[in-house]
């Protein structure tokens, strides 16, 4: 069955109950595409808003009919870059009830990227927010065949208004039968290993990454999911669907800090959180400091917080249990490959394996393999390999990627992991950020977990140098939290308890950036530093 049934079973069971809130706190600034941080630009009125069940599905249809109306068939592709807003859910619901493919965005996109993704996913339509109006128009005279569909106030003059087109669209159902071997939706990858490939899910997938969720968070009709992510990205969106399949209510915050958190938990009584490693650390700052302090908010029904995007450091889930000794924790690993997080996921009654990512997801398998594909022994580093009905159709026209990752429908995930005799996995890094010094595998997230056990460290990013003798040495980006002062020698002697070969060779102090998902931008680093052309280094010295 698709997703979309859950929608409108919600709307006749549910119709007059929230499906969605949308909150605006005061102190949200609106963020630009200029710059690579998105610097600030204004900022909103505090404002909140919200949609019932009956009128998500309503505008679900209308946006399907729409889009029919305009000669929108099934399979085609129908791409949607806006921030995290009301109408960004109906408008992905009424794609998939045309039977079409939905592709989104990455709001971060240059003009030119999205020029690139809107050609290799062969899009049709672009519906697109306010914000990103200049990215848009600088393309459209590149985007020939391409419809755009602008939502918002003052359409421009190149595009169509939405709001205006499909209010007088029908607000049925159009009735298109999916099966689950459909083509449902497009995502991109992160960009962390390279430039963007399109990866092609069908409808099983999709329902998969929805029951998966409510299964493991035991998300129930009185539960409401507190979102904050951007939604084009699978995890916020898949999290999401959890709420979906209970048919409870969910918030979507436009906001990351702290106070901003606290608030929305304790205004609109939510019961589960997902966090970002960065969002964890900032709460857990301002506690410690004093900025925030619990009896302000009401947070008794918060039952859950968990993380996902990226390894999750023991000593955060520590800190946390001290300030939330009943929460359930959990943390979630997957990729866009396989429909997000959940493939591997801790489990909420194994907070006592802090650390892991956690044993096989609902109806998942997985594996560790060697460069053979032969399973290695219990204990031993190999590459994460899983199975399971999220796994992704294919990397959308591009035959050969597919074929180096798809393995008999096992999905090799890049990433190199361990597993502890009691079955659990333990992510190592990723396949391609192992650093080989002297003939070492160095594996960068361990440092990285290390040195973010110093006070004075908010976030650290470990990558590989080159050195005409080892080969690679490790460098530490290092970024310090505000009012701590550290020396690149403090930092060295911090790390005398780590073996020898591991220790850092290199510090650098700077800020560590981190795409809208959390993840570490590693491509950034390298080009920073130069360790974009390690190979190149190597084959030069070879020739010498």
């Amino acid at each position: 069955m698709p997703v979309t049934e859950y929608l409108e079973r919600n709307a006749k069971l549910y119709p007059d109950e929230t499906a969605l809130i949308e909150l605006n706190p005061a102190n949200t600034v609106k963020r630009t595409w200029k710059d690579f941080d998105l610097i600030e630009s204004n900022r909103f009125a505090d404002s909140r808003a919200d949609i019932t069940w009956r009128v998500f599905d309503e505008k679900a249809n209308r946006c399907a009919n729409f889009l029919i109306e305009h000669g929108i068939n099934k399979g085609d592709k129908v791409a949607l870059i806006m921030y995290n807003c009301l109408d960004w859910l109906p408008i992905y619901f009424g794609i998939l009830k045309t039977g079409a493919v939905a592709v989104p965005f990455n709001f971060r996109y240059t003009a030119d990227e999205i020029l690139y993704c809107a050609k290799l996913a062969n899009v049709n339509v672009i519906f697109f927010g306010e914000e990103f109006i200049g990215r848009i128009e600088a393309i459209s005279d590149k985007l020939n065949d391409v419809k755009l569909i602008f939502v918002g106030n003052n359409c421009p003059s190149f595009a169509e208004s939405y709001h205006i087109l499909a209010a007088n669209c029908k607000s049925l159902s159009p009735n298109i039968k999916l099966t689950d071997d459909d083509d449902a939706a497009i995502y991109f990858s992160s960009g962390t290993t390279g430039f963007p490939k399109a990866i092609l899910h069908n409808h099983q997938s999709l329902i998969q990454a929805a029951q998966m969720e409510q299964v493991h968070h035991l998300t129930n009709r009185d539960d409401c999911f507190l979102c904050i992510p951007p939604l084009y990205h699978t995890g916020a969106k898949f999290h999401w669907m959890g709420s979906l399949v209970a048919g409870s209510k969910a918030v979507l915050l436009k906001g990351t800090k702290p106070r901003d958190i606290l608030s929305a938990i304790s205004n609109e009584h939510c019961t589960i959180v997902w966090l970002l490693v960065p969002w964890a650390q900032d709460i857990l700052d301002e506690l410690d400091s004093g900025i925030l302090k619990l009896q302000d908010f009401n947070l008794n029904q918060w039952r859950l917080m968990h993380i996902g995007a990226q390894p999750v450091p023991p000593s955060l889930i520590k800190r946390w249990k001290k300030y939330f000794p009943n929460h359930q924790y959990d943390t979630n690993y997957g990729l866009s490959e396989s429909t997000g997080p959940g493939c591997v996921h801790l489990g909420l009654d194994n907070i006592h394996k802090v650390g892991a990512i956690g044993i096989p997801g609902y109806r998942w398998q997985c594996k560790i393999v060697d460069d053979n594909l032969n399973e290695v022994k219990r204990g031993e580093v190999g590459e994460l390999a899983v199975f399971g009905p999220g796994v992704m159709t294919c990397y959308y026209n591009d035959p050969t990627a597919t074929a180096e990752v798809l393995k008999d429908g096992w999905l090799l995930t890049g990433d190199m992991a361990k597993q502890d005799n009691d079955g659990f996995y333990y992510l190592v890094d990723r396949k391609k950020d192992v650093i080989v010094s002297g003939g070492e595998n160095i594996y960068p997230v361990q440092i990285e977990d290390f040195l973010r056990k110093n006070d004075a460290i908010k976030d650290v990013a470990v990558i590989g140098l080159h050195d005409k003798r080892l080969g690679e040495i490790a460098a530490a980006i290092i970024e310090l939290k505000d009012g701590f002062n550290l020396s690149a020698d403090e930092v060295l002697n911090f790390c005398n308890d780590l073996p020898r070969y591991k220790r850092p060779r290199k510090i650098i102090f700077a800020r560590v950036p981190r795409n809208a998902t959390g993840k570490i931008e590693k491509p950034l680093l390298r080009k920073t530093y130069g360790a974009d052309k390690l190979v190149a280094l190597e084959f030069e010295e070879q020739l010498e």
